[in-house]
C-alpha cells in the first residue's frame, strides 16, 4: 500500500482494525439485529456480556458452596450432630475432607457419611470437646462408633 500523504497514512488503520473488529463481531455473532452488525453497538454489548460472565463465575462458586453446606447440614441433623461439630471431629481425627466430598458422601453414600459422623462424635467425646454452637438439639438418632463399623455391617449382611 502506497500512501501519498501523511494524512492518508494516519486515516488508514490497516489490518489491525479489521482483526480487532472481527474479534468483537465473532463474540456478538449470536446477537440479534444491530447488536451483531453495528460495531459501536456490538462492542458495548460484548463488553457487558464479558463483565457478566466474569461475575457469574464467582457467583457459581458461591452457589455451589452454599448447596454443599445445605446438604451437609441436612445429613448432620439426621445423625444428631452439628456441622461445626462434624468438621471439628473430623479435623481432630485427621480426616481431611472438603465440602464437596462431604456433600457427595451425604447425598450418594449415606452409610459412609453415618460412619464419618460416628467417628467425629467419638473423637469429640474422647477429647471432651463441648460444642458451644449447639444451642438446639436436632432430631435424629444417637450413633455409637461400634454400631456403624464395617465388621458389624458385614456380619449383618451375612445373617
Amino acid at each position: 500500500m502506497v500512501f501519498l500523504s501523511v494524512i492518508n497514512w494516519a486515516r488508514c488503520r490497516g489490518p489491525d482494525e479489521f482483526w480487532r473488529k472481527r474479534r468483537v463481531f465473532r463474540l456478538a455473532a449470536h446477537y440479534i439485529g444491530r447488536r451483531r452488525n453495528c460495531y459501536s453497538i456490538a462492542v458495548r454489548n460484548v463488553h457487558r456480556a464479558l463483565v457478566y460472565a466474569t461475575k457469574a463465575r464467582k457467583l457459581k462458586k458461591e452457589d455451589m458452596k452454599s448447596l454443599w453446606d445445605v446438604r451437609i447440614t441436612a445429613a448432620c441433623e439426621q445423625h444428631n450432630i452439628t456441622l461445626f461439630s462434624l468438621r471439628e471431629g473430623l479435623d481432630r481425627a485427621n480426616i481431611m475432607l472438603d465440602r464437596k466430598s462431604l456433600s457427595d458422601l451425604a447425598s450418594w453414600e449415606p452409610k459412609t457419611f453415618e460412619a464419618l459422623a460416628a467417628v467425629a462424635k467419638y473423637k469429640l467425646e474422647t477429647d471432651r470437646f463441648i460444642d458451644g454452637q449447639d444451642k438446639c438439639h436436632p432430631t435424629g438418632i444417637n450413633l455409637n462408633l461400634k454400631d456403624v463399623m464395617l465388621e458389624a455391617w458385614l456380619n449383618e449382611k451375612k445373617k
